[in-house]
């Protein structure tokens, strides 16, 4: 246990008073938020102000349920059996004892076998732990869990279980003059490159391009490197170079590019350094109008695959002219004024008023007969679609669980060791003997089937295009993951994605919502394919994620295509009666569920429910 050393908070006046509440209460609390906004400095000084001491877990996929709760010494019961004397208490029921705070940081890194073990200790403030009892918390027992809700990987959600008993504060970003505060007491330094350190920190949270910014973090360290590297180059005052060199160490390592973009951290940076300083200039603050990131012209499209070769008449430049897309859409005219031209902002207005409408507006003019309007909307589509995929489905623990091994890593199973083992005077046990307990993962290969097939337009198509964006994106937080393969199908199947291999997500989107199929669909084709696919994995399951009608025009039944699909799975777009009871039949033979989807909102919930 640590006494807490008194650390002044800058901001967070609110967040301060209600977690000082909500411990007074006797309430759990959950500290979520990005890195570098204060969660560990704010609970140090609220248990500082209460005379509390705190004890630390760092968390992660190795903290296993005897790690947080403690165990038997291994030695000691092998010499004399399970005895209370022998037992060593883990950091929970050392907090628990002591009635101090439990301060747990990236909570929603912890296996959910580990973060069980809290449910009771926080709705009765007790924990039954085998062969060695009750142990019932101290008045002023309670936990604190801290966590950054934009990391993607190795995370996941917190089980509602959890979280129902835990009140959340949700901390963000201090405003700037707050940031400048922070920045000069932890260097000691103020002025101009400390202003600069600031702006161009807080610049990286803003531009599209990026997932996630720095913290002010790197504001502290840009703000130190930056006036001593120019010191030891000899320069009265830093050079652009200079600051170039500076803001490269110290923020290309914690700025994330977005899912999908083909920059580096390195060219944001410079993007960033130009609106902030610009070449022939001074150091300051971008002009009105000038925000980097924020410009309206599109992303040329990624390079590196060639366009599709038609086959026949299976997937033909089949296009629709302004009047027709204006027909089946009422905000055509908005989002495109005249010939060629896309108005961003207008479709962004109504993808906020109306995000199924602008959905199939957009895969409408993915095929429309103006090639500049076609173009510009699939690059579009594509960053679009990827936005849609990355915030709908919930984020899975995938299927890691403690299990028994004798690989002699992990922590030592006694039970099962002293079970296996028969002592004697004349054998001692060896490394043979010793079981452990260590985390086991199920590895599975998914590939995503489109059908593309003449039925599909406008609406259906967007959804398609969300759910395989949904489908890269689960795959891509999984641990452990493997590249998902994705197909469109009619009459013919074309593979978009091979298993396995990672194209960029923006641009096989953009090339899944410009297929237009015509009239007849062969399932069974599209399931073969698949299994093909599949086939090349290494995994303990292959899974078909369908996204279709399933009702097939023309080739073999598909229930006798299901042949090395281990799951299928069907996602029915729009509905219908005849469309559902299909479905329903071919997914019941190949060992999944079929799910309805009629609207983006419901893509995430569904595939949810089938990766999970």
């Amino acid at each position: 246990m640590t006494r807490p050393v008194e650390t002044p908070v800058v901001g967070l006046r609110r967040e301060r008073e209600v977690l000082t509440v909500a411990l007074a209460t006797g309430r759990h609390v959950v500290l979520e938020g990005p890195p570098g906004t204060g969660k560990s400095t704010l609970l140090r000084a609220v248990a500082n102000e209460a005379g509390q001491g705190v004890v630390f877990v760092e968390g992660n996929a190795e903290l296993t349920p005897a790690r947080l709760v403690g165990q038997f010494d291994p030695a000691q019961v092998l010499a004399g059996g399970y005895r209370p004397e022998y037992w060593v208490d883990g950091p929970l029921l050392q907090a628990m004892r002591e009635g101090c705070l439990l301060y747990v940081e990236e909570f929603n890194r912890i296996p959910e076998e580990t973060l069980n073990v809290l449910i009771t200790v926080l709705t009765e403030g007790e924990i039954a732990v085998p062969r060695l009892g009750t142990v019932t918390a101290g008045k002023e027992f309670r936990l604190i869990a801290a966590m950054n809700p934009f990391d993607a990987v190795g995370t996941a959600r917190v089980s509602q279980a959890v979280a129902d008993r835990m009140c959340r504060v949700v901390l963000d970003y201090q405003d700037e003059p707050g940031e400048r505060a922070i920045t000069e007491a932890v260097t000691g330094r103020e002025g101009e490159w400390t202003e600069f350190a600031v702006a161009l920190t807080r610049a990286t949270r803003s531009h599209r391009d990026l997932r996630t910014g720095s913290s002010v973090r790197g504001a502290i360290d840009l703000a130190l490197l930056l006036p001593a590297l120019a010191e030891l180059r000899g320069e009265d005052r830093p050079t652009r170079q200079t600051g170039r060199d500076a803001a490269y160490a110290a923020l290309s390592g914690r700025i994330r590019v977005a899912d999908g973009v083909d920059r580096t951290p390195e060219s944001v940076l410079d993007e960033l350094l130009d609106a902030l300083w610009p070449a022939d200039g001074e150091p300051g603050e971008p002009e009105d109008g000038d925000e980097p990131g924020k410009a309206e012209r599109l992303p040329s499209p990624s390079a590196g695959f060639q366009r599709r070769q038609r086959r026949g008449r299976e997937y033909s430049a089949r296009t629709s002219s302004r009047q027709e897309i204006a027909a089946r859409n009422p905000d055509f005219a908005d989002v495109s004024p005249q010939a060629g031209e896309l108005d961003v902002e207008a479709f962004e207005a109504l993808a906020k008023r109306d995000p199924d409408a602008a959905a199939a507006l957009l895969a409408d003019l993915a095929v429309a007969t103006d090639r500049a309007l076609r173009e510009a909307a699939r690059r579009l589509a594509g960053r679009v679609f990827l936005r849609l995929g990355r915030i709908g489905p919930a984020r899975s623990r995938g299927t890691r669980r403690l299990g028994p091994s004798r690989a002699l890593d992990g922590d030592l199973d006694l039970d099962r060791t002293l079970d296996g083992w028969t002592p004697t005077h004349t054998r001692r046990p060896s490394a043979d003997d010793v079981v452990t307990r260590s985390w086991t993962a199920h590895r599975r290969a998914v590939c995503l089937a489109v059908d593309m097939s003449g039925s599909m337009a406008g609406l259906a198509v967007a959804l398609a295009a969300v759910a395989a964006a949904g489908v890269i994106v689960a795959n891509e937080r999984g641990a452990p993951a493997l590249q998902p393969s994705v197909i469109a199908f009619g009459a013919q199947v074309r593979v978009l994605q091979a298993q396995g291999v990672r194209r960029p997500p923006e641009e096989l989107l953009g090339e899944l919502v410009a297929l237009r199929g015509h009239g007849t669909t062969d399932l069974a084709a599209a399931l073969r394919a698949a299994s093909v696919q599949l086939a090349s994995a290494v995994a303990d399951e292959r899974m078909v994620v369908l996204f279709s009608d399933c009702l097939h025009t023309t080739g073999d039944d598909p229930a006798t295509a299901l042949g090395g699909i281990d799951r299928l799975h069907v996602l029915v777009p729009l509905g219908g009666a005849e469309a559902e009871a299909a479905a329903a039949a071919l997914a019941a033979r190949g060992g999944g569920r079929a799910q309805t989807v009629r609207r983006l909102a419901e893509i995430g919930p569904a595939l949810t429910r089938i990766l999970s």
